[in-house]
């Protein structure tokens, strides 16, 4: 077996893309957006439901991961990088639930569903961060940006430095051979 499952694939690729659009959206454009702007409750909106199919796609994900047959781990000839590639993985799926956890406690806290999907007409707090699972969003953004990126700059030495075709493992192709 070279390639992992078509189905995880996809599911790769889209939650990476999901992901890249929740992590910036919200780091770039809401944070500094003040709370009484009026597009600011659009942003919300949307964030909320990327981080809802963020979170079905990786319970998904989960499920395919489990349930099908994959390539070995890759190998690197070095127990220290072995057990860091794999520390890394569990991680990015770990600070991704602990992302959404945040996001969903933080939600709750400010009565966000209310306000952005019931209709509540009540307007958003002066200040996110006074509800501590907003602090905690924050502090799980860091670490999972510090994790996605050192799990690309991985992939890209594998790849380009140490030349074993490791991304065409998570690509489209024949499984076998």
């Amino acid at each position: 077996m070279k390639r992992y499952h078509p189905a995880l694939v996809a599911l790769h690729w889209i939650t990476m893309l999901l992901l890249f659009a929740a992590l910036l959206g919200g780091s770039l454009n809401m944070a500094p957006m003040s709370n009484s702007d009026p597009q600011k409750l659009e942003m919300l909106r949307l964030h909320m439901i990327i981080g809802n199919v963020i979170l079905a796609l990786m319970v998904l994900r989960l499920v395919v991961r489990l349930r099908s047959e994959h390539p070995p781990s890759a190998n690197m000839d070095n127990r220290l990088q072995n057990k860091a590639a794999s520390l890394v993985h569990i991680g990015l799926y770990l600070f991704v639930f602990l992302m959404i956890a945040s996001g969903w406690g933080t939600a709750l806290a400010a009565d966000l569903p209310a306000i952005l999907f019931g209709g509540s007409g009540a307007v958003l707090p002066e200040d996110f961060y006074e509800f501590a699972p907003r602090l905690v969003h924050r502090i799980v953004f860091i670490l999972l940006s510090l994790l996605i990126v050192l799990h690309i700059v991985a992939a890209l030495y594998h790849q380009f430095v140490q030349k074993d075709h490791l991304l065409g493992r998570m690509w489209f192709g024949k499984r076998k051979g």
